[in-house]
């Protein structure tokens, strides 16, 4: 869908361009001119033969033949203008920047429907309408931009952004930092090209060793899920590394949902759990996108622990402590042979403090420490401030040579953005980048380490298929009925308590005496049981069984009464929720105060494999319960993972789950066990 003459025109019509540079007409040809286009170029206006030097057509119809044509009219015109240089002037690549379409009315919806049905009748690529525009190494085709225009060259970045004032204030971000670009985007309405299908072409065309190997991405919606996943992956495989900001993340608006899943899961939590299956480093704003854009800038780091050379003692601690947060070592140093090379109280423990008087001569020697001495250290920060005591430009020009002789990656903060801002500007100019927050470095080195596609494989283990279909079919849509829900439970291999559901008290002291007391007993129908007074655990024996009957069986809404075993144990939680667009999110954690008030819940996209399962459960922030403390019995790991393995098979299964919650689950060290499961069936549900 992306051609050649979007990507590289040989000649560029601007229609409604003007020689007022206020105005978007005026400013994209004005930003070609600059950007250094080489190709032919002509614009249209119904007054002026002659606009910013550049040949002027009154009419469309009266252009030459053109690749690439950039819309800066009333979206009224668009229609008629597109079918012109689609149709008539051989026209493949097309930039409308004017607003005005679907984003506004349902009237201009209509036209902007229209006009993707006309070039795509040519073959043709359409970025926007309401969009800032395109750029790339090959020509400036946006109308807002940071002046001087960014640089573009082969080793930058490829952006593309769903909204252009963003994407704005994000190159501006960038490039302060020393970054540069390859290709900026701005989408805008993604009436035929979205985020998606810039990514899927950024895939489909890399070439090893030509292609940029950073991607940064800006949504506010996720509208192909599938393809997003798709091609970030082999992205990435290709050692590519990608950031994203998806905006809109709050929970405002969400709605009241029946169930521990409905409540927990939604559209962000669907989000995360793409970018964790995909390796997309979540960002949430534009100064973390460009920091974590400028850590993929540097060498790799091989391992997770670094040396902090700095100058000062409390940047070194800042940054020590933002680490910390990610589990990136800052391993303590015990070097005599080092300390004895600087001034007294220097410090090399890690952080490595040579003062504020140290010299040079000392940050290459502790530099060369740590490239060639020290194997335990996999990178370095080195945070130097200007305190105006004597000239700091040698210290700029060693960082800059020992980044690019040193193996191992050295992560520049240079902090006094007033005192040394002209010899940051010449460090920049050599192919560098700055990070003026040891913090923000801290954390966005903290999110890079910690973010790598999760594997794929499928789980070594079986579900009958066939029994799981022949129950969806048997059922109407609605939460099913708890002997359908056994059934289906059975057909997924996932362990489940004795139980009995009964109608009258006899049935009930039979149903108990048969599975052995104690026995719990819980009402059917009510949606939340223990809010009606609809549980009794503890029945100890037959009378007591057909008295609770009894009384249970009067409480709205119920129509039967469920008996389990009585069993011991950890409280966990399993479950998981269709959502639109992304498919089934499969939720775990521990159950009772830990999902009802703290909502240590772990979340992944169907389908998982075991390792991302081992993930989300050793992610949890009460884990350390799972494996047992203060002599408490802890819970058989192994199962627990392996119940929500075999819970991801059933909904793959069954995407007509929409709803289903394993709440709770009692886990010991033998054992993982269902003790209550609700299911929600919508036959009709849109699976995209």
């Amino acid at each position: 869908m992306i051609n050649e003459k979007l990507i590289n025109p040989r000649s560029i019509v601007v229609v409604g361009g003007s020689n007022d540079v206020s105005k978007p007409g005026g400013k994209v040809l004005k930003n070609l001119l600059i950007g250094g286009f080489k190709g032919y170029l002509c614009v249209v206006n119904p007054k002026l033969s002659e606009v910013q030097g550049i040949k002027a057509y009154n009419n469309v119809e009266d252009i030459p033949d053109c690749d690439l044509a950039i819309l800066a009219v009333a979206s009224k015109y668009c229609l008629h203008t597109v079918e012109v240089l689609a149709h008539q002037k051989h026209v493949g690549g097309f930039i409308i920047l004017s607003a005005g379409f679907s984003e506004e009315n349902a009237e201009g919806a209509a036209i902007e429907k229209e006009i993707v049905k006309t070039i795509n009748e040519v073959g043709g690529s359409l970025i926007g309408p309401n969009c800032i525009g395109f750029m790339n190494v090959n020509y400036k085709g946006v109308f807002v931009a940071p002046e001087p225009l960014p640089r573009c060259d082969f080793n930058g970045i490829d952006f593309i952004s769903g909204s252009g004032a963003t994407a704005l204030f994000v190159m501006e971000t960038c490039m302060s930092l020393g970054l540069t670009f390859n290709t900026i985007a701005s989408v805008g309405n993604c009436a035929q090209l979205g985020v998606e299908e810039m990514l899927e072409y950024l895939d489909d065309t890399f070439v090893e060793g030509h292609s940029p190997k950073t991607k940064l991405l800006y949504m506010e919606s996720i509208k192909k899920p599938a393809k997003l996943l798709k091609h970030a992956r082999s992205l990435i495989s290709k050692g590519c590394h990608i950031a994203a900001v998806k905006a809109g993340s709050s929970a405002a608006g969400s709605r009241a949902a029946s169930s521990h899943t409905g409540a927990l899961a939604g559209s962000d939590t669907a989000v995360e759990a793409l970018f964790r299956k995909a390796g997309i480093v979540r960002c949430f704003g534009r100064n973390d996108l460009a920091s974590v854009a400028s850590v993929f800038h540097d060498k790799e780091m091989k391992g997770r622990n670094i040396a902090i050379i700095t100058h000062a003692g409390g940047p070194g601690v800042m940054l020590t402590d933002a680490l910390s947060n990610y589990n990136v070592n800052v391993p303590h140093i015990d070097c005599p042979e080092l300390l004895a090379q600087l001034f007294p109280g220097s410090s090399v423990g890690n952080p490595i403090d040579y003062l504020v008087t140290g010299t040079v001569e000392q940050l290459e020697t502790i530099i060369d420490y740590c490239e060639n001495k020290f194997d335990f250290v996999d990178g370095m920060v080195v945070i130097y401030g200007n305190p105006k005591l004597f000239d700091v430009r040698p210290v700029f020009d060693l960082v800059n040579r020992k980044i690019q002789e040193c193996k191992k990656p050295i992560y520049p903060v240079f902090p006094s953005i007033i005192n040394s801002k002209v010899e940051t500007e010449e460090f920049i100019e050599k192919g560098n980048v700055n990070f003026p927050d040891e913090v923000i470095l801290g954390n966005s080195l903290g999110k890079v380490l910690n973010t790598h596609p999760m594997s794929m494989e499928r789980p070594p283990f079986t579900v009958d298929v066939k029994k799981i279909r022949s129950v969806i079919d048997s059922v109407e849509d609605g939460y099913i009925a708890p002997q359908k829900i056994q059934e289906l439970l059975d057909a997924a291999g996932i362990k489940r308590a004795g139980e009995a559901v009964v109608k009258t008290a006899d049935e009930a002291a039979e149903a108990a005496a048969k599975l052995g007391f104690p026995v719990v007993m819980k009402v059917v129908g009510p949606v939340h049981k223990s809010d009606v007074g609809g549980v009794t655990l503890n029945v100890n024996d037959e009378q007591t069984a057909r008295a609770e009957f009894e009384r249970m069986i009067k409480i709205k809404d119920t129509y039967a009464v469920l008996l389990q075993n009585m069993l011991s144990g950890t409280e966990l939680f399993a479950g998981a929720k269709f959502e639109p667009k992304f498919g089934h999110l499969v939720l775990c954690g521990l159950g009772g105060i830990f999902i009802e008030v703290l909502k240590d819940v772990q979340s992944g996209l169907v389908p998982l494999s075991v390792p991302e399962i081992t993930g989300m459960v050793n992610r949890l922030k009460g884990f350390k319960i799972l494996q047992g403390v203060r002599g408490q019995e802890g819970v058989n790991i192994d199962h627990f993972i392996e119940t929500v393995a075999r819970l991801s098979m059933l909904v793959e299964s069954a995407p007509e789950i929409v709803e289903m919650d394993l709440n709770p689950l009692l886990g010991n060290t033998k054992n993982v066990t269902v003790v209550d499961a609700r299911v929600k069936i919508e036959h009709n549900i849109r699976h995209e």
